[in-house]
């Protein structure tokens, strides 16, 4: 079965910058085709035959990546008909229809592997996100992702991220400096280390301070943000009123469900979790078909 290139309304459905849906759609049906393709459909699934299907949750989630999964069937049937029934970003209960299909039974068994894994890592991601978000409603504090993703799905799972409400950090090393201890103990120092991001025309300057006394020097030198490193509540409490305002404030290091809600209430404007895209377990989400005529 030839993996065809995708329609264009597919591309135009979902649309992320610097993400492209054709090349990993076929990239990821490749590594499942091999060079043999699909063995098990094609001995036993009649060329003619067609399926109707639904995707369901098992859980309660919040869905992520439903018109990725959309495209891996439309890649192998361009002619399935796809409703999907609720949206990216929607938080749905258990045993939730999240799409129907219909069309060639061998496309659906081909593709349905690749469809399922990436809605249940998406809306893995989005769930675990969304519970955070959830424990520090009214404190005013934002969570962030982090760079913590698996390689080669960063776009997806800062996507991820998003559709579970919170706000993405750094893409990558590209869009702003981080300056973390290693960089500090060479520079002899946050101050010199934050002097030279300057010099170099970075107009982002991330400071990662895990103790009081190296905020002043930081700010001084042209600090933008402060990362507030693996600080305790009565630490990052006296550390945002020492800031005062004058750069924003992140805490950053341990962060756990248990404890964001504290760490929220100290005053910080952000919080960085890891966890979001580090450790979300996989969404339980099926797929059940049926043979149509």
């Amino acid at each position: 079965m030839p993996i065809q290139t995708l329609p264009e309304p597919v591309e135009r459905q979902f649309a992320l910058a610097g993400f492209d849906l054709d090349a990993f759609v076929r990239s990821t049906l490749a590594e499942d085709l091999g060079t043999a393709g699909d063995i098990t459909s094609t001995a036993v699934i009649p060329a003619e035959a067609r399926f109707a299907g639904v995707m369901d949750s098992r859980d309660a989630i919040v869905v992520a990546g439903l018109p990725i999964a959309e495209a891996f069937f439309r890649a192998l049937d361009p002619a399935v008909r796809i409703e999907r029934l609720v949206q990216d970003g929607d938080r749905v209960a258990a045993g939730t229809d999240l799409m129907r299909l219909e069309g060639s039974a061998r496309a659906m068994l081909t593709a349905e592997r690749s469809a399922l894994n990436t809605v249940q890592h998406l809306s893995g991601i989005a769930t675990l996100t969304r519970s955070y978000v959830d424990r520090i409603l009214g404190t005013g504090a934002t969570l962030l992702d982090t760079r913590k993703t698996i390689p080669g799905l960063r776009l997806l799972e800062k996507y991820a991220t998003r559709m579970g409400g919170a706000t993405n950090h750094r893409m990558g090393l590209w869009d702003a400096a981080m300056i973390k201890d290693n960089h500090v103990a060479v520079a002899g120092g946050v101050g010199e280390a934050v002097r030279r991001a300057k010099a170099a025309g970075i107009r982002r300057i991330i400071v990662e301070v895990d103790s009081i006394d190296q905020i002043e020097p930081a700010l001084a030198a042209g600090a933008t943000h402060l990362l507030l490193d693996n600080m305790d509540p009565p630490m990052l409490r006296g550390a945002v009123t020492l800031v005062g305002g004058r750069v924003p404030t992140e805490a950053s290091g341990g962060v756990r469900l248990e404890t964001i809600r504290a760490i929220a209430e100290t005053g910080v404007t952000f919080i960085s979790v890891g966890r979001l895209t580090q450790s979300a377990p996989a969404a339980d989400i099926g797929l059940d078909f049926a043979a149509l005529g």
